[in-house]
């Protein structure tokens, strides 16, 4: 009986995880598309698209390792000399 005190604790750290989490996948899609716009490979009709460092960085995010692709994707904007965007 004494555990009882505990479960709004737990249920509350599970929840704040699981909007951490919603936040990071959230700033992955922001970043990748940011890679792509500004660090991206110039396509024929003056566009961009995705080398293969930002579809690195993007897997890593859709298969949820977004601290991984995270880093991959902010590397790769800094390398082209821009900031990343804020979260």
């Amino acid at each position: 009986m004494k555990c009882r005190p505990l479960l709004p604790l737990l249920s509350s750290l599970v929840a704040c995880s699981a909007a951490a989490q919603s936040d990071d996948a959230a700033y992955c899609q922001k970043l990748s598309d940011y890679a792509t716009r500004y660090a991206g490979d110039s396509s024929f009709n003056g566009g961009t698209r995705p080398d293969l460092v930002i579809l690195e960085g993007t897997a890593k995010c859709n298969k949820g390792d977004t601290a991984g692709g995270i880093a991959i994707l902010e590397k790769k904007i800094r390398s082209k000399g821009f900031s990343p965007p804020s979260r």
